[in-house]
């Protein structure tokens, strides 16, 4: 997909940007969406390996070669930075958001993208430490990201616009056979983001999420691997659109709702699944 250029931001300063899973697929195009857009942004990942899960996570090396692609985009240097940090601890993420604070001033959106997957065997079968792997990361790490940054988006002067993101999943509202955990954690992250909505009330703060379908990212392709499909390409017939979806596509979206002009959108999950939960 070619992705447009969007406008870059003007006023008093730039806007900064936090991205969890940055490294490769859905949160690596909100990196370089972002980054199309003038952001200030700084790119975080655990950019190891997980013993817990059986397929690779993304690498330092892809985390740091994103990041510099991105700052080309921009023209600036170091305006998009790499951070290694794991969204399951806590200190991590508060030292993400300090190191964003330190490098650009302060912090308008963050964007919980970090993401894994496990299951291919009913719940009661699963292996407990994949189950965790799931539960921490995709919705503890969405916690813990938004108990380091909200106070961040806060701390910015009156009249805010600061915006909480999070990837959520049409696995939310779908039952999905050998998902349970997976479902369940994404379920998790849109009642949070309901939730946090309400928190934020009359702040000027907002916080959403973006449900995605089948997306051709690393996620889909183990996901197909435990299906035992012969590639994730399968999934895209499930989708009215008849195709599977972009990173960019999604990514577009989240940039917009990092933006002012979502200002009337809060605690909100938007669809971004090519009809996947019609």
């Amino acid at each position: 997909m070619v992705r447009p250029q969007g406008r870059a931001i003007s006023g008093e300063h730039r806007r900064v940007a936090l991205v969890t899973g940055a490294a490769r697929g859905i949160g690596a195009a909100t990196v370089l969406e972002l980054a199309d857009r003038g952001w200030s942004v700084l790119a975080v990942d655990i950019a190891g390996e997980d013993p817990a899960l059986p397929y690779a996570m993304g690498s330092k090396r892809e985390l740091v070669a994103l990041a510099a692609e991105a700052s080309s985009r921009v023209s600036r240097v170091g305006a998009v930075r790499p951070f290694v940090a794991d969204v399951r601890d806590p200190a991590a993420m508060r030292a993400a958001v300090a190191e964003a604070i330190d490098a650009w001033g302060g912090l308008d959106a963050a964007i919980a993208a970090a993401g894994v997957i496990a299951g291919g065997v009913p719940l009661w079968d699963m292996p407990i430490e994949q189950e965790r792997a799931v539960l921490d990361v995709c919705l503890g790490g969405v916690i813990n990201t938004a108990r380091a940054a909200i106070p961040a988006l806060l701390a910015r002067p009156e009249p805010r616009s600061g915006r909480f993101l999070a990837v959520a999943s049409a696995a939310a509202t779908k039952g999905l056979p050998q998902l349970a955990a997976y479902c369940a954690a994404k379920a998790g992250v849109a009642g949070l983001i309901r939730s946090l909505g309400a928190e934020l009330g009359g702040t000027g703060v907002t916080a959403n999420a973006v449900s995605p379908g089948s997306t051709d990212t690393e996620i889909l392709a183990e996901t197909a691997r435990l299906y035992s499909l012969p590639d994730a390409g399968r999934f895209g017939g499930q989708q009215p659109v008849g195709r599977l979806l972009e990173p960019a596509e999604i990514a577009a979206v989240l940039a917009f709702l990092a933006s002012p002009d979502s200002s009337a959108m809060t605690g909100a999950t938007v669809a971004v699944d090519g009809g996947l939960a019609l």
